[in-house]
């Protein structure tokens, strides 16, 4: 069975699933769905996805969406997949399951908002709006001191304090990746107090090397076309 993976290398958890399958050694099928131009609401792309989102996979008779579900889904399937990315231990499972039920209502709730808000809303035809920016950054922030107090803790490596990368470590680090795309001052006032979430980004791109860069790359693709359509 040929996997198609349904994405856009600007959205945070398509970036997720294009590295997993790559460090894992997944054969693949990338299809680009430009939602920045309303690719996603056509009816062929709603039939596999009828949220109208991507990510989305297509795997033989099986037609999923949402990220979370899966990396979960991609870890379990697929033979060789190393038992660190989504344990079958179920307490290590259901630990790595709660930060992935936490992410999408902080973390990326913030994040998301604030890229949008700050800069990318004209490349998805939408105005900036800095009176929203400021409380996405106050959500923001407060998730990025909650995932360095709680998840972080000493001189973790990785999420829970573990030696190797899990779906959660990877899923969030896209999210924080995303900040890329905003004005170097911005970016580096928001992750500077936060010097173990650098830390642990760098480890999470090295575990993942050279497949993490390669994906981000499109980020400074976007960053020269927001520039592009400032100076415009």
């Amino acid at each position: 069975m040929t996997l198609k993976v349904y994405g856009h290398r600007l959205s945070q958890p398509s970036r997720a699933i294009i590295i997993f399958c790559k460090v894992n050694g997944i054969d693949f099928e990338e299809v680009t769905i430009d939602f920045t131009t309303g690719k996603h609401r056509l009816p062929d792309f709603k039939e596999i996805n009828p949220m109208a989102e991507v990510p989305a996979i297509v795997h033989g008779d099986l037609k999923l969406f949402e990220s979370h579900a899966i990396l979960c889904y991609l870890a379990s399937a697929f033979p060789g997949v190393p038992d660190h990315w989504y344990p079958a231990d179920i307490v290590s499972r259901a630990k790595i399951q709660s930060i992935l039920d936490w992410h999408h209502s902080n973390l990326r709730r913030g994040a998301l908002n604030y890229c949008i808000n700050s800069a990318l809303g004209p490349v998805r035809s939408l105005p900036l709006n800095p009176q929203a920016a400021i409380e996405d950054e106050k959500i923001l922030s407060a998730s990025l001191s909650k995932l360095e107090s709680v998840w972080l803790k000493g001189d973790a490596k990785f999420l829970l304090g573990n030696f190797q990368p899990s779906v959660a470590d990877l899923s969030l680090a896209c999210e924080i990746m995303q900040l890329e795309v905003v004005d170097e001052k911005d970016r580096e006032r928001i992750l500077r107090p936060h010097p173990k979430i650098l830390e642990w980004i760098d480890n999470v791109k090295s575990a993942t090397s050279p497949h993490f860069e390669e994906v981000h790359e499109h980020l400074q693709e976007v960053k020269a076309r927001i520039a592009f359509l400032k100076s415009a």
